[in-house]
């Protein structure tokens, strides 16, 4: 888009404030869209939003691989949980997906261990078939579920 002066000058105002604010947290795509969908008119928000893309400053497949780690290294969730948060932040479950499908053995391996922490610290204040509702509802697969209650026995 061709903007005067005076115009460029009002959208590098507004994309210095987008930036501020991926770059206090890292943002998706969607949640940026949302903060500023009422305070900048949908077509400049458009192309700051490309602007900032091809600077990668917006990226939501680094966005998802970040997440995903910080799920791994800081929670207990099953793979459904997983994919549960990200959607919830406005990453496309396409991308959601193709990461899943990228890293499947290590997300797997991830979940497991999740659900056998999860077994180990409930085993002595839940019953058994308890703590596999419990993981069940949670999303965790059926396979992990018997393979961790398996691991305490």
């Amino acid at each position: 888009m061709i903007y005067s002066l005076e115009e460029f000058e009002k959208f590098d105002k507004m994309k210095s404030k987008v930036i501020k604010y991926v770059l206090y947290k890292k943002r998706t795509e969607q949640e940026i869209r949302q903060k500023f969908a009422k305070e900048f008119d949908e077509n400049i928000l458009d192309d700051i939003i490309e602007e900032l893309k091809e600077d990668k400053y917006i990226d939501d497949y680094k966005y998802i691989e970040r997440a995903v780690s910080e799920f791994i290294n800081l929670k207990s969730l099953s793979l459904k949980e997983m994919k549960y948060k990200l959607y919830s932040k406005g990453v496309k479950s396409s991308l959601i997906d193709e990461y899943i499908s990228n890293n499947i053995e290590e997300l797997e391996e991830y979940e497991l261990k999740s659900a056998c922490k999860i077994v180990s610290k409930k085993k002595n204040s839940m019953k058994i078939e308890d703590i596999k509702l419990y993981l069940l509802k949670k999303g965790y697969r059926e396979e992990n579920v018997r393979e961790a209650i398996e691991s305490i026995r």
